[in-house]
């Protein structure tokens, strides 16, 4: 079989793969006789059908087989021995010239398209800003403040107020706002008016105290989901198809308690013992919101190290036509008709990929299972950070990571994240970083539309 390859320009080119008889015909004997050994004809013993009958029966369709299995498995040496760079796949473009009723050589020819080459420098003679975010006292404030709500306690309130929980007995009322007859009577229900989806609902509750009286209607302030109102009207699931309005009776109000700044606050907030004093818990703070608006430093550098690397670059030279082409054939979603205005929104997606598959071949960066392990744990840790668990154990985030790993969208999305930081990682060591302390106000003002 012979290979060529023709270079149309930079970015195109045709593989030509031509076959002769003598390249597949022994092949194509040995396939029909597998047939008529595994598949023997009617009225002959396996292995013993004529060669012709087999020929009659079974060529044509053994000789398209064989030749396009001959083409494909030279298609992809070709290309992987020559280390060709290749963007989609190769399209054949001469097929209608192709029948294998009358030929015997055949000659198969492969539109390609070349990924461009980028020069790219990474090193210290490239710059690229770094912004720091200040943690002030505002922010310190406001997370200790969210962690004595956190880690408060529910006591007994004087008048509902937005972190109240209302007891009390409810009566369902008719169109007229009186009792309605045998309608529902709940004994004992419990309501938190700050999840109400409804503030007119919501609204009704604020500043009531024990002992008076309020009329809602439960079905608003879910939005009439069936399992909150069985629960709110202790009634069962099916029958909680319930519109009136309903007359709560106040029996008691528990509103939060914010925890105070002691021993088991602490404790509470960075596992026990781990600070002993006002000062270091607060110290403690704002070393902890520091870590934290780091990923947001270092997302900050993403875009702004793409930037940096993009213009470095400029515009790419694709095969643009090819692409096209390729995109229409592979996802159905394409087609003749839109590719021209749905391919112009893929390019610079596509270019920045390009970019960062060669930044990631010059600093060598490769994820291993430590990394996939570490970022599976990095995201756990955020996760139960979410719900106030700061001082989770190591051995349950590992079990967490392990877990999500084992998940193959979850695995397919961390190894993403994962080549993602450990790029962005190596280019931040190996380039020179301007770097600047901001507010986080002026750090949300980088993201403002321009």
């Amino acid at each position: 079989m012979n290979v060529t390859l023709e270079k149309i320009d930079n970015v195109n080119g045709v593989i030509t793969l031509s076959i002769e008889e003598k390249d597949y015909q022994n092949k194509v004997k040995t396939e029909l006789k597998q047939i008529g050994i595994k598949h023997p004809l009617p009225g002959f013993r396996p292995g013993h059908v004529p060669a012709s009958l087999l020929q009659k029966k079974y060529g044509k369709e053994v000789l398209v087989e064989v030749v396009n299995r001959e083409i494909y498995d030279n298609l992809v040496n070709y290309i992987q021995e020559n280390k060709l760079n290749l963007l989609g796949e190769p399209i054949i473009s001469n097929a209608e010239e192709v029948n294998f009723d009358t030929m015997k050589d055949f000659s198969f020819k492969f539109e390609v398209g070349f990924a461009p080459e980028i020069k790219l420098v990474i090193d210290k003679s490239v710059k690229a800003p770094y912004y720091t975010i200040e943690v002030d006292q505002k922010m310190i404030d406001q997370q200790n403040e969210t962690f004595c709500k956190r880690f408060g306690k529910q006591v007994k309130g004087e008048q509902v107020d937005a972190t109240a929980l209302v007891k009390g007995s409810m009566v369902e009322l008719d169109e007229n706002g009186a009792i309605k007859d045998g309608g529902i009577n709940v004994e004992s229900t419990i309501v938190a008016p700050q999840y109400f989806k409804s503030e007119e609902e919501k609204a009704k509750f604020a500043e009531k105290k024990v002992g008076e009286e309020v009329v809602f209607n439960p079905w608003n302030t879910c939005e009439g989901n069936l399992g909150e109102m069985s629960s709110m009207l202790n009634i069962d699931r099916e029958q909680a198809d319930v519109k009136s309005d309903f007359k709560l009776t106040i029996t008691e109000i528990l509103v939060n308690q914010a925890a105070e700044l002691n021993q088991e606050l602490f404790d509470a907030v960075f596992g026990k013992d781990a600070v002993s004093s006002e000062e270091e818990y607060f110290a403690k703070l704002k070393e902890m919101i520091a870590a934290q608006l780091v990923n947001d430093s270092n997302y900050r550098f993403s875009i702004d190290a793409e930037n940096v690397l993009k213009a470095q670059v400029g515009a790419l030279e694709l095969p643009t036509e090819f692409l096209k082409k390729w995109l229409v054939r592979q996802d159905n979603k394409y087609t003749a008709e839109n590719i021209e205005e749905e391919f112009p929104k893929m390019v610079p997606q596509l270019e920045w990929q390009l970019i960062k598959e060669e930044a990631a071949r010059l600093l060598e960066v490769k994820v291993n299972e430590d990394d996939l392990l570490s970022d599976a744990k990095r995201i756990a840790y955020q996760q139960f950070a979410q719900y106030g668990m700061a001082n989770v154990p190591e051995e349950m985030l590992e079990k967490y990571a392990k877990e999500m790993l084992e998940n193959k969208e979850y695995r397919s999305q961390i190894v993403q994240q994962s080549v993602d930081n450990k790029l962005f990682a190596e280019i931040k060591n190996a380039v020179t970083l301007e770097e600047k302390s901001v507010s986080v106000e002026a750090f949300n003002e980088l993201f403002a539309v321009k």
